[in-house]
């Protein structure tokens, strides 16, 4: 399908945080995942890292992650990030990774190791946000990654519960809810949550409502709504490109269901403007 006028990326120039993490040998989501808005991304000092190696256990039909059997875990890597974060000056990181469902704990401990080393170096002139996989809903994991302190955890339901044998086949729509949940109930006060979904899969607007109001019962605080787009031919075709109208009607739907803020647009990734969304939400709060 032929992209519409509404859906534009910017190749901008490239900032020096490529080259630094490129020496540092860390990955980010923005490249492995092909995300539309690298170039913009890149252009400034930010990065989403994605930690725990390049290869998924999962192999979900809209990722263009490879899946397959992964390396062992880094255990200096958790420090390389921080030196990273250090060196590119930032305030707010995202730190996410593949999916590991070869390790006892999920890669849980990998995660908390990644955000103390970030919070030990830095200290409070810097917040971190996760954007983690399920851990099968292991509540023992997710206890292990907020015991490390992130300030915003972000778990992810991608789609509606009709599409996921298709897109997402190894998750559940239900334990992804839960693991949100469970979240909510173990967290300090001062976190926050986060979850974000696409369109354009095939979904009807009533089936998005209601995947907005399941994500809302959770207490989660921030969504983000964006079109899918297919990264690559082995993954699933965009059915429709909807239109930023619709976009928008959700995200005042969505407000009205109580969250504190809602990024929905065409090109709206859960971890794009990261920063901006939390300063927005809790100084609406």
């Amino acid at each position: 399908m032929r992209l519409p006028e509404w859906i534009r990326t910017t190749a901008r120039g490239q900032h020096s945080t490529r080259n630094l993490l490129r020496s540092r040998r860390l990955s980010t989501i923005c490249e492995e995942a092909r995300c539309p808005n690298k170039g913009v991304c890149f252009s400034k000092p930010t990065a989403a890292f994605l930690i725990m190696g390049d290869r998924c256990t999962r192999s979900c039909a809209f990722c263009s992650v490879r899946n397959g059997a992964p390396a062992d875990l880094d255990a200096a890597e958790p420090g390389r990030v921080a030196d990273a974060v250090f060196e590119l000056g930032l305030r707010y990181v995202v730190i996410t990774s593949v999916t590991r469902d070869d390790l006892p704990d999920g890669g849980a401990s990998h995660f908390a190791a990644t955000i103390s080393s970030v919070k030990n170096l830095i200290g409070g002139a810097v917040r971190v946000e996760v954007l983690t996989p399920d851990f099968r809903g292991d509540s023992d994991a997710l206890g292990t990654v907020l015991s490390a302190g992130p300030d915003v955890f972000n778990h992810n339901i991608e789609t509606i519960n009709r599409l996921y044998k298709v897109v997402r086949p190894q998750a559940d729509y239900r334990r992804s809810l839960e693991v949100l949940r469970l979240v909510r109930m173990m967290m300090m006060p001062v976190m926050k949550t986060k979850s974000g979904i696409m369109l354009g899969l095939g979904e009807t607007i009533e089936e998005v409502r209601e995947v907005l109001r399941d994500i809302r019962t959770t207490g989660c605080d921030f969504l983000t709504v964006g079109q899918y787009l297919r990264p690559a031919k082995k993954n699933l075709p965009v059915v429709e490109y909807v239109h930023p109208d619709i976009f928008e009607s959700l995200k005042l739907y969505a407000l009205g269901l109580g969250f504190e803020f809602v990024a929905s647009g065409p090109l709206v990734r859960s971890s794009m403007n990261a920063e901006e969304m939390y300063t927005a939400g809790c100084i609406k709060k």
